[in-house]
């Protein structure tokens, strides 16, 4: 499965480094490298990007600052930050992963490969990325007041993160996790659940009906009543999945 990379970074010897890494990699497609953020909007709006290498701090409209810019129909992101401390506010904003500059080789194609996987759960499709997942938990545990909640992954509807919170619908119930939701993503080793938008999965052996709106998505309607937005790009992704 060949992922299309967009480099975004101010430095000029980091985008060649980055791109001497990545050209390293197999099917990996470098569509173009960005100074700025304004440089790659322009490159987004006019050309099909899976992944985003995206600096953190460049002059300007920082790397953070671009993601929350960005629709749910955006491409994945990685983020490359000289500086630790960003990661937690890199997987709050749905980014794949994170590498600490200077990057390494080995390091980078982890995350390369995190990127890949979550493409083919998007795609709804078994893809293998070279590396052997974790097994699907028989119990996913969510922490509460109350106690923790063991939750039966086939009975999950939804996880969608709204603000810090992360909310996982079941079919008799919602229950907040301070798991990220990529961690959950990562705990689903199933083709069934897939990454609508930066901010949201769904299980597909409990979605309904697939509303379309004017911008391209779909609402997807879930058994138990719960309604998520599905962007763009995932809404091609399903029709391709689902032989639509």
């Amino acid at each position: 499965m060949t992922l299309r990379v967009l480099i975004v970074d101010d430095e000029a010897i980091a985008r060649t480094r980055m791109h001497r890494l990545l050209s390293e990699m197999s099917d990996l497609d470098i569509v173009g490298l960005a100074a700025n953020a304004a440089e790659a909007r322009t490159m987004l709006e006019t050309g099909d990007v899976d992944l985003m290498m995206l600096d953190v701090a460049m002059p300007g409209t920082s790397g953070m600052q671009f993601i929350e810019s960005l629709s749910d129909s955006a491409p994945m992101v990685i983020l490359c930050t000289a500086h630790r401390e960003h990661a937690v506010d890199a997987f709050a904003l749905g980014a794949v992963d994170y590498v600490v500059k200077p990057i390494e080789a080995e390091r980078l194609q982890q995350a390369v490969d995190r990127a890949r996987a979550r493409k083919g759960l998007r795609s709804g499709s078994l893809v293998s990325s070279g590396t052997t997942p974790a097994p699907l938990l028989d119990r996913l545990p969510i922490r509460t007041r109350q106690g923790v909640w063991l939750v039966d992954p086939r009975e999950i509807t939804h996880v969608v993160m709204e603000g810090e919170l992360v909310h996982v619908g079941t079919l008799s119930g919602s229950h907040l996790t301070d798991l990220r939701l990529v961690e959950i993503e990562e705990r689903f080793n199933s083709p069934t659940f897939v990454r609508v938008h930066r901010r949201a999965l769904i299980n597909m052996e409990h979605v309904m009906r697939l509303a379309p709106v004017e911008t391209g998505g779909y609402v997807a309607h879930l058994r138990g009543g719960a309604e998520v937005e599905v962007s763009r790009q995932a809404a091609r992704e399903l029709r391709r999945a689902l032989g639509l």
